[in-house]
């Protein structure tokens, strides 16, 4: 791995000054650019660069014995070699050996191909077999010249990019197995515990395997080195999310102990409500506020399923933090959502004397201005809006507690900008944060991604929810359901109906939100019909949800802005259009939008044939079960870690070997080690973090 020569600073003939400058960084050549774009800059990064798959050049096969479908390598002399333009130009060559032919074709070539296919030459051959119309072929296949010892192992096939072969890619990868340090990073008591391989032999083995390896073990990541390997990745993120939490103690928080007293704002609070907490709720609320009371930052995750009561949760967090006279902010990623959390909270908390104010990107800049100045005077105790808080001209006087809703919709750095709020020149202290989610997470991913933070579950629904039935229906039966719709109507209940675009699309026949509207509305004249969705402006928004929550709207046509945040009790009917083309948590959000009163709530999913097989598992899963936290599993199962954690990442892989639904007990393991590795051997900690950790730092910023 070598990169070209810094050009020289100064020309013939210049000034001694000029050419005692500080010479231009070195030019990288093109290999080393290509090596970049696969993230290889060190040696360890091409150590850890590991094979896709194998190929086996350890023996030669007879052509005789050559059985389609299988690859194969033979070895034998050109006996025939043309270029033929029927039915287009194509090369066509045929090696022979001692016990028969084989035809060679290419249907791009280049001319040195060609003349690595001439009569007389002796080659090797290596492609898959297949059966064409003049007996077995191999088309495209991979040539060598016949001479020198075969390998001793399998080829390794790697992950590349344009312009970087498999042979540069092979020497640069051998060149960092010979130089870099191959030490084992974990104790040999951690190793004998856990019946792991010695880091050198699992890296070199799946580098070069000997022939005779069972196969399936290596393509399933299923040997034993690849055990050791998917182990060391998730213990370092064990390590590594340790280490941020550990970080995060050492920083400073003002303590927001939790108040006592029948006069509390807290005790005022849980008196003012109309109904009483669960038992998972009460449990929940003294997490957090034990939390509060701590000298450094909780950082905590409140998770929940759809209709769990996580906002009254959140509401008595802010009060325990305005008792102890800091303020508290509230950002949701949605207008709808942050404007439903304001109705709410401002509903519970206005009437005990606390100032409650409302910022979002579509108020006037004169409202803007007024609302931010009483934020910054401490007038306001608790600041709801979307990501408008986080602007650079709102600024608290004393923000101690920092809340963030659908955490997963924002980014690292969306959601660092609200803590940096409570910052000031004249103290350290840093806001405590309470992120919400209702996206259950499965246990599995929690344990593994977010290790960093104190997880709470609220995982019982309050008293008088009933269950929603679900029912897939064929969108052919489409007259049926709207027939439905009228009958909800006139029993007085209100129905969604909710569409995946809002305008007609030529590249999705879907049918769209305002066809929807105009149809409703013409074929139930006798039904009062709404319409909302993204492209209305906010007061246009606002005016149509109002009117649907004040009964003056029996159907509310809307795109998937009502996904999250809006609470109808009346609502007992909702038909999702083309269901097989959202997501399955998207799927369960949107059906949480009914079933919020006591009449019992209908979901149609009405969806389009043909059905893709994800798709079908999609709705199979919401037809089978209403618990949150199954649906998050089987969704794991669908879409894999990436969704669940929306933009936690900023961008960096998650794992590149482990994989969450295969490999709970590795993850288990790793977790079980980084706590021993913590406590007992720092140093190796030390180690293996440099060696796995190196360019994913921003892991630890999330």
């Amino acid at each position: 791995m070598t990169t070209a020569t810094a050009p020289r600073a100064g020309g013939r003939g210049a000034p001694a000054s000029r050419q005692a400058k500080p010479s231009a960084k070195p030019a990288l050549s093109d290999a080393a650019r290509r090596f970049q774009r696969l993230g290889l800059y060190a040696p360890q990064d091409f150590v850890l660069h590991l094979p896709l798959r194998y190929e086996d050049e350890t023996q030669v096969v007879p052509i005789r014995t050559l059985i389609p479908g299988r690859s194969a390598l033979v070895e034998g002399d050109i006996i025939r070699s043309d270029v033929t333009y029927r039915p287009r130009k194509q090369l066509t060559a045929v090696v022979a050996d001692d016990t028969g032919e084989l035809q060679l074709r290419w249907l791009n070539f280049y001319p040195s191909q060609q003349k690595q296919v001439a009569v007389g030459r002796r080659i090797r051959a290596r492609g898959e077999i297949r059966g064409g119309l003049f007996g077995r072929e191999i088309v495209h296949p991979r040539i060598t010249v016949a001479e020198g010892a075969l390998p001793e192992a399998l080829t390794p096939v790697y992950p590349t990019t344009d312009g970087l072969a498999q042979p540069a890619l092979r020497r640069a990868i051998a060149q960092a197995l010979a130089s870099c340090d191959l030490s084992d990073t974990l104790p040999d008591e951690v190793r004998d515990t856990y019946a792991l391989m010695p880091f050198a032999e699992a890296i070199g083995f799946l580098h070069a395997p000997p022939p005779g390896v069972a196969e399936y073990t290596l393509t399933a990541h299923d040997h034993p080195a690849w055990r050791r390997i998917k182990f060391d990745e998730l213990l370092a993120q064990q390590l590594s999310l340790a280490a941020a939490r550990a970080a995060r103690r050492l920083k400073s928080a003002d303590p927001l102990p939790a108040p006592r007293g029948r006069k509390s704002l807290v005790a005022q609070l849980l008196a003012a409500l109309p109904f009483a907490l669960t038992a998972a709720q009460e449990r929940v609320v003294a997490e957090i506020a034990h939390d509060l009371g701590r000298a450094y930052p909780m950082h905590r995750l409140l998770q929940g399923d759809v209709g769990s009561g996580k906002t009254v949760v959140a509401a008595l967090a802010a009060a325990q933090a305005i008792q102890n006279d800091a303020q508290a902010a509230l950002m949701a990623p949605t207008e709808i959502l942050a404007e439903q959390h304001y109705v709410k909270l401002s509903g519970w908390l206005t009437p005990l004397g606390v100032k409650v104010a409302w910022l979002s990107g579509s108020l006037s800049a004169r409202v803007k201005r007024e609302t931010a100045a009483a934020v910054a005077a401490g007038e306001v105790h608790l600041l709801v809006g979307t990501q408008a808080v986080i602007q650079d001209t709102v600024t608290f006087a004393r923000l101690g507690l920092a809340i963030v809703d659908e955490q997963h919709r924002f980014g690292v750095g969306q959601r660092l900008s609200l803590t940096k709020k409570g910052e000031r020149e004249d103290r350290i202290a840093i806001p405590h944060q309470l992120n919400m989610s209702a996206t259950p997470i499965p246990r599995t991913l929690a344990m593994t991604f977010f290790a960093d933070l104190d997880v709470s579950v609220i995982d019982t629904l309050p008293p008088g929810r009933t269950p929603v039935i679900t029912k897939l229906v064929n969108d052919a039966r489409r007259e049926e359901v709207i027939a439905r719709i009228a009958m909800g109507v006139r029993e007085g209940r209100q129905a969604y109906w909710v569409c995946p675009l809002v305008e007609e699309s030529e590249a999705l026949e879907l049918q769209t939100a305002v066809d929807t509207f105009d149809t409703l509305s013409a074929e139930l004249p006798d039904v009062r019909v709404g319409l909302v969705h993204g492209r209305l402006s906010s007061s246009e928004k606002a005016a149509v949800m109002n009117a649907f929550r004040a009964g003056e709207v029996d159907v509310l046509v809307a795109t998937t802005v009502i996904e999250v945040g809006v609470d109808v009790p009346n609502a007992a009917l909702m038909v999702i259009e083309h269901a097989e083309r959202f997501g399955l948590a998207q799927l369960h959000q949107l059906r949480g939008r009914v079933g919020r009163g006591t009449a019992q709530s209908v979901c149609v999913l009405m969806y389009a044939s043909p059905l893709s097989q994800v798709a079908r598992e999609r709705l199979r899963a919401m037809f089978e079960t209403g618990d949150g936290f199954e649906i998050a599993r089987r969704d794991l199962e669908l879409r894999g870690p990436g969704e669940f954690l929306g933009k936690r990442q900023s961008g960096v892989a998650l794992l590149r070997f482990a994989d969450l639904n295969t490999d709970t007990e590795i993850a288990e393991a790793a977790r079980e080690a980084a706590g021993h590795m913590r406590a007992h051997h720092p140093a190796a900690v030390d180690a293996h973090l440099a060696r796995w950790m190196r360019g994913r730092e921003d892991f630890l910023r999330t």
